[in-house]
């Protein structure tokens, strides 16, 4: 098997764990960036969930593609799907990406699972930055996973309006 592309819209663009030959900017259509699932382990409890990222059904998602050796495929897919499918609410499939060189190419991307018990649903900033504003689990407090996600967008030149509104909104909570 050739090279082939991973899909990065959160911590995945910063934060790989993998090794990788070329990172382009991409566009994925049909999904979008948001907090979209309920986190009961790394930024919230069962108790009091938090929020973390998703790819939710409809818009677009500009991210980054990163181009890995067809030889080391099984071990990054092995890594992404220990890291993406702890609690099975994220779905891997494979779907085009417009890359920032015009092509169109094929990559794995892990998708919000609407069925599953943690898909929190669209929800408006208001919404989502109530929810986020004091959940805290075993990697932190959620404001810090949303306002981190959105400094590394920001230093990558990537705008996302509704997740910029999350973050004021919960600045302002904060005071």
């Amino acid at each position: 098997m050739g090279d082939f592309w991973v899909f990065g819209y959160g911590s995945l663009m910063w934060r790989p764990g993998f090794a990788h030959i070329e990172t382009q900017r991409a566009r994925l259509f049909g999904f979008r960036r948001a907090l979209c699932i309920h986190s009961h382990i790394y930024r919230g409890t069962p108790e009091r969930p938090g929020l973390v990222m998703g790819l939710d059904r409809g818009g677009s998602c500009v991210g980054l593609a990163f181009r890995v050796p067809g030889d080391l495929r099984d071990e990054v897919v092995g890594y992404l799907r220990e890291r993406e499918l702890v609690t099975s609410v994220y779905l891997e499939r494979t779907l085009p990406l417009k890359l920032a060189s015009g092509t169109i190419a094929p990559a794995i991307c892990y998708v919000a699972d609407i069925h599953h018990e943690q898909y929190a649903g669209h929800l408006d900033p208001a919404d989502a930055a109530a929810i986020v504003s004091g959940a805290v689990g075993q990697s932190g407090p959620n404001e810090e996973y949303v306002l981190n996600t959105l400094e590394h967008l920001r230093a990558l030149g990537i705008r996302d309006h509704w997740l910029e509104e999350v973050g004021r909104l919960i600045r302002a909570f904060h005071g």
